[in-house]
């Protein structure tokens, strides 16, 4: 579908378990569920819910204008905005998300998945004059595959690492400097997000992290806390260039593809007891991303037609089905 727009193209990817019957599982998680021993006979303990699920690769790709903000609007949207008309005039000026669908396959690989999702933005955007930008939440796997995909199609795209994730290493450190003020707490969280925000390299906020902690002689457990978190900025410092992407226009969350996974996958795969075939689990998922998307009545008027040609049409000369109404000839009386 030809989209004739200068948007920005937004592809975002993610990843929803879902408990399968045993025998659906990938292999290397079979092997590891063999290895268990339950406990208890009537109830799964702590630490026996794991090697249940198998991964769905979740996909959305939408269309949505470029809406520039400053650092300041992003920690206001985020931890509160004092002025509420202010509050108001920024939402009503956020642009709205359009032409939005969304899939998901547990039988597929996710390099297949973004593979599809890649082909359906070129379908949107041939002559790859648009911005393309890939939200993810740092996933390695996901984006090594965006990546391919991208240079498969001679696509230039810009990969986004969630702002909120980020934000989740950087509490932790926080409370490996301040395990005791919540307050100092979230004001170091801030200090650090504003950095980001504002366009300081995620390396060199990487690298102060490191020398505070040494500074701080914090016990092992707090200082690996805050080597994780330095060692996600610096992995990931190039996919965290928030300040320019703001500037842009460009979103720097997952959102989309965060509530994807909740009404998609979760609200319907992942009820209290259930365990799904493979068959079962995918025939779901994407009569659910049909309907999620707006296609199903497209989809069934096609199933409909696809049924009576292959079930009726072919069994008759030219595909011409016979009337079943058609007035009978007159009966002629015989003596």
């Amino acid at each position: 579908m030809l989209e004739e727009t200068k948007d920005l193209l937004v592809l975002t990817f993610d990843g929803k378990g879902i408990v399968m019957v045993p025998r659906d599982l990938r292999p290397a998680t079979q092997k590891a569920a063999r290895k268990k021993v339950r406990k208890l006979a009537t109830r799964l303990t702590s630490g026996e819910k794991r090697n249940r699920k198998r991964m769905a690769e979740v996909a959305a790709i939408y269309t949505v204008a470029p809406f520039v903000r400053t650092p300041f609007d992003i920690l206001a949207d985020l931890h509160g905005e004092p002025n509420e008309q202010a509050r108001r005039e920024r939402r009503a000026r956020r642009p709205t998300v359009c032409n939005k669908r969304v899939w998901a396959s547990v039988e597929h690989d996710p390099e297949v998945v973004i593979e599809e999702a890649f082909r359906e933005a070129d379908t949107r955007d041939p002559d790859h004059e648009r911005v393309w930008v890939v939200l993810l939440d740092g996933n390695k796997d996901q984006i090594a595959f965006a990546k391919a995909a991208a240079k498969k199609l001679g696509v230039d795209v810009t990969i986004i690492v969630d702002l909120m994730h980020v934000l989740e290493y950087l509490w932790c450190a926080a409370h490996a400097f301040h395990p005791d003020n919540a307050e100092l707490a979230e004001q170091w969280v801030q200090q650090r997000e504003l950095w980001l925000l504002q366009g300081r390299h995620a390396g060199k906020v990487a690298t102060a992290m490191r020398q505070a902690a040494r500074s701080a002689s914090l016990d092992e457990t707090k200082l690996a806390a805050v080597y994780d978190a330095a060692d996600y900025l610096q992995d990931y410092a190039p996919m965290l260039r928030y300040g320019d992407a703001i500037a842009t226009g460009l979103p720097i969350a997952t959102g989309v593809i965060e509530g994807a996974c909740r009404y998609l996958v979760k609200d319907r795969m992942d009820r209290g007891g259930a365990r799904w075939t493979l068959e079962g689990a995918e025939a779901v998922l994407r009569l659910r991303a049909l309907r999620a998307s707006g296609d199903f009545e497209d989809y069934w008027a096609f199933h409909l037609s696809e049924e009576l040609r292959r079930n009726h049409a072919e069994r008759y000369a030219d595909a011409r089905l016979p009337d079943p109404m058609r007035p009978l000839r007159r009966l002629r009386r015989v003596k």
